[in-house]
């Protein structure tokens, strides 16, 4: 890798919060922040788009729960994998697609770097 090419340390502060996100839970991209004491849910929103995919980026989400446009699909196969708690879709809702009930699949972050204690917590092996 050269050294253009490197990641910005922020973004590696991001994606390492990403990482640590037990199987079936969320973060929203303002706790991602809040947690970091750094920049805010746009600023990770950008990180999750530009280096988001070596991630599991579908734990990253908009805080009303609604699925990432354009990627409900391949969101909601993880989310049903991993048990992830849902919401169903109004019948206004586009395309009637269930989004994350916030209320029950809400993680508050890891606790001192070592989320080991989290129930479904499973480190990311890059398959996803």
């Amino acid at each position: 890798m050269t050294e253009n090419s490197k990641i910005p340390e922020y973004a590696e502060r991001v994606l390492h919060v990403a990482e640590l996100i037990p199987r079936g839970r969320v973060m929203t991209y303002g706790d991602v922040a809040e947690w970091l004491e750094e920049g805010g849910p746009r600023q990770v929103g950008r990180v999750m788009a530009l280096y988001g995919g070596a991630v599991p980026w579908w734990r990253v989400v908009r805080s009303d729960g609604v699925l990432l446009p354009g990627h409900e699909q391949r969101a909601l196969a993880h989310y049903r994998e991993e048990g992830t708690p849902l919401r169903g879709a109004s019948r206004a809702a586009q395309g009637h697609i269930p989004r994350v009930d916030m209320a029950r699949a809400r993680w508050d972050g890891p606790v001192g770097d070592e989320p080991a204690d989290e129930p479904g917590y499973e480190p990311w092996d890059g398959d996803g």
